[in-house]
């Protein structure tokens, strides 16, 4: 039995998982946006994303989990995955904005997956979903979308031409919106819808323009 057990320890220890190096700080308390995407290519919009969600739920980081690929869209039309990543870190200047390969290292593919192994990684932190609205009109598509919603709170920052999704969308009409309350992020599932100035910008108006980085 001892042997057993400690074969069983010697496995735990060894797990990929304690492998896994944060991009950034890790502590007690610390609320960090998880924003994930293709970034094909990275833009201003998704640096908006980014920082309205620091300033309007007084997170502390937020990571840009740049996907090695996304199960929902064309592999055809996807930049190499270096070139994604190089093209995000030029455009997420603010120093708490961190862009990361994590999904590459974790080998996930689905949100599910990425939400379930960082919370197992990094227990002390606060995750927060992020997305913009025009993500939150196919969310219903993503694998497991509900237990992602049941696992983490969701915060949409609302973008021009899916601002109607906070009102139709079907997460909208299961989990309904919820509210930050005396800065305190509520539990999940929640949905919370962040407005503001919209930033009309978007990589497939910037594929269809040419204007890849």
């Amino acid at each position: 039995m001892w042997c057993a057990a400690t074969a069983k320890h010697v496995l735990e220890k060894a797990s990929p998982l304690n492998w896994i190096r944060p991009p950034g700080p890790v502590a007690n308390g610390l609320k960090i946006g998880l924003f994930g995407g293709s970034f094909n290519p990275a833009h201003s919009g998704h640096l908006y994303v980014g920082l309205t969600a620091l300033k309007r739920l007084g997170l502390d980081y937020v990571w840009w989990l740049v996907s090695p690929g996304n199960p929902l869209k064309d592999g055809k039309a996807m930049a190499p995955f270096e070139k994604r990543l190089l093209a995000a870190q030029k455009i997420a200047t603010d120093p708490r904005l961190i862009v990361s390969d994590l999904e590459r290292q974790l080998g996930t593919r689905y949100t599910i997956d990425t939400v379930k192994l960082l919370q197992q990684r990094f227990p002390q932190v606060q995750f927060v979903w992020l997305m913009g609205s025009d993500n939150l009109e196919n969310f219903h598509l993503w694998r497991d979308w509900q237990g992602i919603a049941r696992a983490v709170t969701v915060a949409v920052v609302q973008r021009p031409g899916s601002i109607m999704a906070a009102v139709h969308a079907a997460p909208i009409r299961r989990f309904g919106v919820r509210r930050v309350t005396d800065g305190k992020l509520p539990r999940p599932p929640a949905i919370l819808i962040l407005d503001g100035a919209r930033n009309p910008q978007s990589a497939t108006r910037l594929r269809a323009l040419g204007q890849i980085c």
